[in-house]
C-alpha cells in the first residue's frame, strides 16, 4: 500500500511517499480503508519535532511512528474476531494521534478507541477533520467543563476549528452560548494596525 513515512525530523521534504505493507488487524481491531486525511495543527510540530517538548510523545531522536497522521475518514473494510461494535462496510471517522499513521491508504485501529460512525450528511473529506476539533471541544465541554442544560458559557474563539465545534456541541448540551472571535489586540489596547 502507499503511504507517507517519515523517518526523520524536519522540514516538509523529509515526507516521502513509499510502499508500505498492509496492515492486518488483530482480534480487537478494524481494518480501515483510508479515504480521506487532514492535516492538523499538530502534525507539522511532529513532523520537526519541535518544540522539543513533543519528542517526549513522539521520539527523542526520531520519529517512533513512521507514518505520520492523526485523522481519517474511511470505510471498515475487515474486523478482527473480538470487534462487535462494527462491521465490514462501515463508514467511520477516526483519530489516531498517539500511534499515528493516517497519511496511508490503510490503518488497523483498536475498535474501542475514537473509532465512530461517520455523519451520513457529511462526505470523507468533510468528515475527516471532525475527528481533531470535534473530539476537542467535546474533550474541553463535556468532560473539562462538565456542561449542563441552561447554563450559560463563553466560547472565545468561536470562529476557530475547535470553537466552531464548540459552539454547536454547547448549544446541542442545552447550553446558552456567547462567542467571540479570538483577536491579537489586548483590552484597552488601538485597534489600529501599523
Amino acid at each position: 500500500m502507499n503511504a507517507i513515512v517519515l523517518t526523520k525530523y524536519g522540514p516538509p521534504e523529509v515526507l516521502e511517499l513509499r510502499q508500505v505493507e498492509k496492515p492486518t488487524p488483530k482480534n480487537n481491531e478494524v481494518l480501515i480503508r483510508i479515504y480521506a486525511t487532514a492535516v492538523v495543527a499538530t502534525d507539522p510540530q511532529f513532523r520537526k519535532g519541535d518544540p522539543f517538548i513533543t519528542r517526549f510523545f513522539t521520539g527523542l531522536t526520531k520519529p517512533k511512528h513512521p507514518i505520520p497522521g492523526d485523522v481519517l475518514a474511511g470505510e471498515i473494510e475487515a474486523v478482527g474476531k473480538d470487534v462487535t461494535l462494527y462491521k465490514t462496510g462501515d463508514q467511520v471517522i477516526a483519530a489516531c494521534a498517539m500511534t499515528q499513521g493516517g497519511q496511508a491508504e490503510y490503518i488497523c485501529l483498536p475498535d474501542d478507541g475514537p473509532l465512530a460512525i461517520k455523519p451520513i450528511n457529511m462526505n470523507y473529506d468533510e468528515a475527516a477533520g471532525v475527528p481533531d476539533e470535534g473530539l476537542g471541544a467535546l474533550n474541553f465541554l463535556r468532560d473539562a467543563a462538565s456542561i449542563r442544560s441552561g447554563q450559560t458559557i463563553l466560547i472565545n474563539g468561536a470562529s476557530g476549528s475547535v470553537g466552531t465545534y464548540a459552539v454547536q456541541l454547547a448549544l446541542y448540551f442545552g447550553a446558552h452560548v456567547t462567542g467571540v472571535q479570538y483577536s491579537q489586540y489586548r483590552v484597552g489596547e488601538s485597534l489600529r494596525r501599523p
